[in-house]
């Protein structure tokens, strides 16, 4: 399908270059090829302006967060629950069903990675065993849907046809299945890890959500009621689990059997490992502090910590902290670069600048307006940071490999701004096929590979097996085009996915935002698929494509959280980074 072929390098058609007075500057601007014109010299700019709003959190805020739960006490009292969860992992080993709740609920407690190898060995030994016969599970919806999608979750290929015993005569899902709604609500989140061909778990969708929707109508139940439409929102296997995690805990502690000793647990690991994140917060906040980005190049976002999110979103674990540091840095660059060409620079500015990057050499910094210098300064050496790094602990040599990532991202940038400068309007297929090089997908998992593989001497498998890349990157486009694409085009930029598709068919806008949504689903099938068939690549990584992938549905849900911010990106930033969860109760 063209939607999914690789993106052509877009080759720049050679251009007279001009010297323009830049308005930040106090002299001319050189260029590599001049125009013997006098009264260019002096030509006035106007330029673009996205009208960003300030940062909220502030620099010498972030330095100023502290927490009481680095104490010792905390690390005794975590390590004593710890023993206490294992031993509680062992006490229901003969109760499959309890087993399998348990690790449910570590999962969406936030508290599972520290009981992988045991989680692993009862769900391995759940996919060799596995029998529809097994009486605890026979014609129970909610114990087959929980325990197909925990497998699922796991990497294991498990099969669609254990739901053909819930359809009818008639073929369909049987309407007896509306007495029970757990099971309804289990089918629905199993339904979100379908794969490419599976009609069944396509019919388990929509035959789920149009009961849950119903049943909201007439719910009188707020449990209940809260718990469905966070569902119906969107599904477990979409979210960004940090946030779902937050979440949860609350809803975990108004459950009637809620375990005391998870939600101990849960609570003092999510304040413990917010800790972490509040560290690696300030370290990214000293480095941009030190760029002066934000004061030289005003005209871009500010959005530290929008940009910190994104790296816990996609990589939480407390031992990923190097990665989220690392990460932050370049989403922040990605997002200063993408102000650069779709707001501020001219078209001559920017062929200097894609041509800058792909020289990849200070030697061009004469050849930049001085706001183009801050910036590729800024690149280059962050990025050459992260290689040294790559190669004096993994004796690898990534260089050319970053650097490509992130000349195909500027070229990705500059064919936009010629369709933006020429007024040239893309079909849906054109669009996507550099979309999903321009929303930084590839570069951000390029760089999250060499930040967290512990091997690097199989990088050219990564560019022979991009797939899973692409599927991420296109989820991260088309959910960023849902929710930013109306702010975008009122301050002047390309057509997005939505415009291209209703130039195309004619369609109402709504029916095209339908339509971006479908290719969503069909995209998460992409990249469930890959999953399943047991990628070459390492866990960690398959995880990180995934949670890019959330994230794009995180940041956009609700608008353009990013750029613009919205109240819900907001809450979420305090509920994760700044407010512990309080425990007043427990000591």
């Amino acid at each position: 399908m063209a939607l999914y072929k690789f993106l052509t390098p877009f080759v720049m058609t050679p251009s007279i270059k001009r010297v323009y007075f830049d308005q930040n500057s106090s002299f001319i601007c050189p260029t590599a090829k001049v125009i013997s014109d006098a009264r260019i010299s002096n030509q006035t700019i106007i330029r673009r302006s996205g009208n960003y709003k300030p940062p909220i959190w502030k620099h010498e805020y972030i330095q100023s967060l502290n927490s009481e739960f680095k104490g010792e006490i905390y690390v005794e009292r975590f390590n004593k629950l710890k023993e206490e969860v294992g031993v509680l992992i062992n006490q229901i080993k003969d109760d499959p069903l309890k087993r399998l709740e348990l690790i449910d609920t570590l999962q969406r407690l936030g508290i599972s990675y520290h009981f992988e190898n045991e989680i692993k060995d009862v769900l391995k030994g759940k996919y060799e065993k596995r029998c529809e016969c097994d009486d605890w599970k026979k014609n129970n919806l909610y114990a087959i849907s929980l325990e197909f999608r925990l497998l699922r979750q796991h990497g294991f290929n498990v099969s669609q046809e254990i739901f053909h015993n819930f359809k009818d005569e008639t073929k369909n899902f049987s309407t007896r299945l509306y007495q029970d709604l757990n099971g309804m609500l289990s089918l629905y989140e199993a339904s979100f890890l379908c794969i490419e061909g599976e009609n069944i778990l396509e019919e388990a969708k929509h035959f789920t959500i149009n009961y849950l929707e119903k049943y909201m109508r007439s719910c009188k139940d707020e449990y209940k009621a809260s718990i469905i439409r966070h569902a119906l929102e969107l599904p477990l296997h979409w979210r960004m689990s940090r946030l779902d995690t937050r979440w949860f805990i609350d809803i975990y502690e108004r459950k009637v059997d809620m375990n005391p000793i998870l939600l101990e647990i849960a609570k003092l690991d999510f304040n413990r490992v917010q800790c972490l994140y509040q560290e690696d917060l300030k370290y990214a906040s000293r480095w941009w502090r030190s760029t002066r980005f934000s004061e030289k190049l005003s005209f871009a976002r500010d959005r530290l910590m929008q940009n910190f999110l994104w790296s816990v979103g996609v990589g939480f674990e407390p031992q990923l902290s190097y990665f989220r540091r690392m990460f932050t840095k370049v989403v922040a660059i990605i997002t200063t670069i993408d102000d650069i060409y779709d707001v501020y620079g001219t078209l001559d500015e920017l062929e200097l600048f894609t041509e800058a990057v792909e020289r990849w050499n200070v030697d061009v910094l004469d050849q930049l307006p001085y706001y183009m210098k801050i910036c590729f300064l800024g690149l280059h050496n962050s990025i050459n940071e992260m290689a040294f790094d790559a190669l004096r602990d993994k004796r690898t040599n990534v260089t050319q490999y970053l650097k490509k990532m992130w000349v195909d991202l500027c070229k990705s940038y500059m064919l936009e701004a010629k369709w933006y400068h020429t007024g040239y309007k893309p079909t849906l297929e054109e669009y996507l096929d550099n979309a999903w090089i321009s929303v930084g997908g590839p570069l951000a998992l390029v760089h999250a590979y060499v930040l967290t593989s512990p091997m690097l001497q199989d990088m050219e498998s990564l560019e022979e097996n991009i797939d899973i890349v692409r599927c991420s990157s296109i989820i991260l486009r088309l959910a960023d085009d849902l929710g930013t694409s109306t702010v975008e085009l009122e301050k002047g930029d390309v057509p997005k996915s939505i415009q291209c598709y209703m130039n195309d068919t004619g369609a109402s806008e709504n029916n095209a935002r339908e339509h971006i949504k479908s290719l969503i689903s069909e995209t998460w099938k992409k990249l469930n698929t890959m999953e399943v068939k047991n990628s070459i690549f390492p866990h960690v990584f398959i995880e990180i494509a995934k949670n890019l992938a959330r994230m794009g549905h995180c940041m956009y849900q609700h608008g353009d959280g990013h750029g613009t911010g919205c109240q819900e990106i907001n809450d979420g930033v305090m509920s994760l980074f700044i407010q512990p969860i309080s425990m007043q109760h427990i000591y």
